[in-house]
């Protein structure tokens, strides 16, 4: 068998720096970093992993611009968020590889649950609270907050005038609907499972429904760390695809689900992670939003499909930026911003040493309203969304 060309290239360049510290917020999709760590992927790479559990995905940036640690898995929107400096510090940011697809939701509180099943429509049952609604998403620019607003518009609500968007750490989210302090909120699992079996909430919309096999978390850090250790880049990116190929067997996500429930990790029952890994939804009712595709489980490898850091999926965010007021100006360099982030090239080299498929640069996806989106032409498909800033 013939050795690749990339193998040759780089077999015996090894990693510049060995010690990599990872940031991570507590959510089930972290589960290709666990599963690196525990069983020690890196090690025949080169590299030794640490994880770093942070508090919020603004820890996770700060950390990350600080040097504090060197990569992270973090939410999509917040690379490009913190590339364009919305809302807080600016940095030149690096999507090295996406870690994950599918397996965020929105739950309602048990009121506003009970609302939308009596009326069948969102907009009425905001209407019956008789005061403004309040729904939590986890980071400004990030990927609940972008998933919580298609859905919204979709429906017919306005996600800037009809409700009160807050920011609120993914740990926080349950005990805030609990308390009657949130209306509702787009998190990623298991806290939507959490707010079920607390009885706090409900959940009725999956983020795969929204969009199927959309871009969520990502291998991230800052692209001067790419540009003095390559080597160790790559050889990251090797370790993290050998771990999303370990995912694919469901018999290990039985294993995952009970290492992410211990208290450094997760510290939530494994009862409560296991299932929507694997896509069960328990008794999520179908038939709120009638002709939507069942529910999807969280996807991290599926033959080396989810993981490429295809330049498409950023622009995607980009366009959702304009959309609601985020961003600004001239569109022509977006697509040039997308280009700089997504790290294909490094990508393309680390999934041939690992012997990963490479997906496809185009792809064609039909989102929640009817919207096609396949990147090829991002200011038309922006002029076509009615509902707006």
């Amino acid at each position: 068998m013939n050795t690749p060309n990339a193998a040759l290239k780089h077999v015996s360049e090894r990693p510049e720096k060995t010690h990599i510290r990872l940031g991570f917020v507590a959510l089930s999709d972290v589960a290709p970093l666990a599963v690196a760590k525990i069983l020690e992927f890196g090690h025949s790479h080169g590299l030794t992993l640490e994880l770093c559990r942070q508090p919020s995905w603004a820890a996770v940036r700060d950390k990350l611009l600080s040097g504090e640690i060197d990569a992270a898995h973090a939410l999509y929107g917040l690379v490009y968020g913190v590339q364009l400096g919305i809302g807080g510090p600016q940095g030149d940011m690096a999507v090295l590889m996406v870690l994950s697809r599918n397996g965020q939701a929105i739950t309602l509180s048990n009121p506003l649950a009970d609302a939308l099943s009596k009326s069948g429509h969102l907009k009425e049952a905001l209407a019956s609270l008789g005061r403004p609604p309040v729904f939590a998403q986890t980071f400004p620019t990030g990927t609940h907050a972008m998933w919580l607003y298609y859905w919204l518009a979709a429906l017919g609500v306005h996600p800037l005038r009809d409700i009160r968007s807050i920011v609120i750490p993914p740990p926080q989210m349950v005990d805030a609907l609990a308390e009657g302090q949130l209306d509702g909120f787009c998190v990623g699992e298991p806290w939507n499972a959490v707010a079920e079996s607390r009885h706090a909430g409900r959940t009725v919309a999956i983020t795969s429904q929204i969009w199927p096999d959309h871009p969520e978390k990502v291998l991230a850090s800052r692209r001067d760390f790419v540009a003095r250790y390559p080597n160790t880049t790559r050889a990251l990116i090797q370790t993290m695809l050998e771990a999303c190929r370990w995912l694919d067997d469901p018999a290990h996500r039985t294993d995952i689900s009970t290492w992410l429930a211990a208290p450094e990790l997760l510290g939530v029952p494994q009862e409560l992670i296991a299932p929507r890994l694997l896509g069960d939804y328990g008794n999520y009712d179908a038939a709120q939003f009638p002709g939507q595709p069942l529910p999807r489980p969280a996807s991290f490898f599926d033959k080396g499909a989810v993981n490429y850091p295809r330049p498409s999926d950023g622009l995607w965010f980009l366009t959702q930026y304009r959309r609601w007021g985020l961003l600004n100006g001239n569109q022509d360099d977006d697509a040039a911003i997308a280009a700089a982030i997504s790290q294909t090239a490094l990508y393309r080299e680390a999934a041939e040493l690992a012997d990963v498929r490479v997906p496809d640069e185009i792809r064609a996806d039909v989102l929640f309203d009817g919207r096609v989106w396949d990147g090829q032409d991002p200011a038309a498909y922006l002029d076509g969304f009615a509902m707006r800033a």
